[in-house]
């Protein structure tokens, strides 16, 4: 077998997915926060490379989602979480035989690290036979590792080493104590004097003694003595010791490439699993979006915003979700409403979405249909950089034009209140001119904006308006629905800005 991997089909390119760094555009959708929350506590197994590698292929992503699915089996969940633990206790014991000091010792938690290996290997075998699997991930896995099993060289070493194990446990000695002076011997039947002074005193026993109890070191190093007395028990035993040292020094490499590959990649779908959970527990919908590369009809209902949503779940808030759909020939929504109203949380969900589809991750939401793009960019407001000598408006103009020069009609744009630092006018003008250009590249594009004249362009762009309470428009319900643009939006943020709204009148006439 060339490669067996249950994270890339045959056919998906593997280089250069180790050091992948985070997208551009991860800050702006909290992709960022997502990824830290999904790979918490599994620095070992080093995931966000993965989580940062979006795939080119419909069959890998899936390859990804049957993977999922076969994984939903309580069984072969059990059986990968118990196979997962076996293989970081393994780790540990390597680490720790790295940091002790005597070479004696350090074979020792070697023995044991192959052992435990060696058992992993053998239950997964045994477990996987038992499932009835149909992902082709794991229909490979079991041929490989059962192909593994039978093989001379794991038989050899799973015989090798409960032999070591076995003689080892064998081993008895006795040690004579006088003064600074110790003398080992082979343990020759000699009567136990701690268990006949116990008996002996046994008959004055009148009540239960009062207990003294002690903490000891936990630590694993041996002290220079014991180490001394190892030395002299391996003199009594010396072709026991002498098959341990080659032992170890013949199986460094025990480990099996395909087997340790397994072991970190499979960490991608415990990892999701686990997250996932966690939302489902407060009543959040997740689920297997159908991913297309050809039709840009797209949709969701009931979706969220992931990093908003764990947050508001920690704080026992309410978490609000949205629908949304295009049709074709729509590819663009526009969208606008009052401030603070769920705009921007609505276009990071739209990116969201699509992203985690593209690296065959279950989506939020109760269904989804979704693109499988080329690349993904995100044109979100930048904190003024002093030491660039450029204006701020030129700067968005700059990576406006570098979106627009490499974006294919494959790719999907997220805009959030572009050009704001500039007049209604010249906004409105910037904006029409970007907006024919992303029409005529038939892109996918979400864009949060003021203008409610872009929303009504063309045929190809949809109106979603983020709405207020009807009793008490101050209230938001952060519901985005479609509907027209009502034509307040950028006037009350234009009050906000200078300060001219109702209240804030009031406030500095009072003052």
């Amino acid at each position: 077998m060339a490669r067996l991997s249950v994270l890339f089909d045959e056919s998906e390119p593997l280089a250069g997915t180790e050091k992948r760094e985070a997208p551009e555009f991860f800050k702006d959708l909290n992709l960022d926060q997502v990824v830290a929350s999904i790979t918490a506590n599994r620095d070992e197994y080093n995931l966000k490379p993965i989580f940062h590698t979006p795939l080119d292929r419909l069959e890998t992503v899936d390859y990804r989602y049957d993977t999922f699915r076969d994984l939903k089996s309580e069984a072969l969940l059990a059986c990968v979480r118990s196979f997962a633990q076996q293989m970081r206790n393994m780790r540990a014991h390597l680490a720790q035989a790295e940091k002790l000091y005597y070479n004696r010792q350090k074979q020792s938690w070697f023995l044991d690290a192959v052992g435990i290996y060696c058992g992993a290997v053998r239950e997964l075998i045994h477990d996987l036979k038992a499932i009835d699997l149909h992902a082709r991930a794991f229909l490979a896995l079991r041929e490989y590792v059962t192909q593994y099993g039978d093989s001379a060289a794991f038989a050899s070493l799973t015989s090798e080493t409960q032999k070591l194990k076995a003689g080892l446990a064998e081993v008895k000695y006795s040690i004579y104590i006088e003064g600074s002076r110790i003398e080992v011997s082979r343990y020759e039947s000699e009567p136990d004097y701690g268990a006949e002074v116990l008996q002996t005193f046994e008959k004055f026993k009148r009540q239960a003694p009062k207990e003294y109890r002690f903490t000891f070191s936990a630590s694993p190093e041996m002290n220079h003595i014991e180490a001394v007395i190892l030395d002299m028990v391996a003199l009594l035993y010396p072709e026991l010791f002498s098959s341990l040292e080659q032992y170890c020094a013949g199986h460094r490499g025990y480990l099996d490439n395909v087997i340790e590959t397994f072991d970190r990649e499979v960490q991608f779908y415990l990892a999701c699993i686990e997250h996932i959970e966690h939302f489902k527990k407060a009543g959040l919908p997740f689920c297997y979006p159908a991913v297309g590369d050809q039709s840009k009809d797209v949709s969701a209902r009931d979706t969220f915003d992931l990093a908003l949503a764990n947050r508001l779940i920690r704080e026992d808030a309410a978490v609000v979700t949205n629908d949304f759909y295009l049709r074709d020939p729509e590819r663009i929504i526009v969208v606008s409403g009052p401030n603070q109203g769920g705009k921007t949380t609505f276009a990071r969900t739209f990116g969201q979405l699509h992203y985690l589809a593209s690296i065959g991750c279950p989506v939020p939401g109760r269904e989804a249909r979704l693109f499988l793009f080329d690349k993904l960019f995100t044109h979100f407001e930048r904190e003024e950089d002093l030491q660039n000598l450029s204006s701020k408006l030129e700067d968005e103009l700059v990576r406006i034009h570098r979106i627009l020069e490499s974006a294919t009609p494959r790719s999907i744009l997220i805009m959030n209140e572009s050009f704001l630092a500039t007049t209604l006018s010249d906004a409105l003008f910037l904006s029409r001119e970007v907006m024919q250009r992303i029409i005529q590249r038939h892109m996918l594009c979400v864009s949060v904006t003021f203008l409610d004249e872009l929303a009504s362009m063309s045929k190809t762009t949809v109106s979603m308006v983020s709405t207020v309470d009807p009793s008490d428009p101050a209230l938001r319900t952060f519901k985005v629905i479609r509907r027209p643009a009502d034509g307040i939006a950028y006037a009350v943020a234009i009050a906000e800005k200078y300060r001219l709204t109702y209240n804030q009148v009031k406030r500095r006439i009072a003052s």
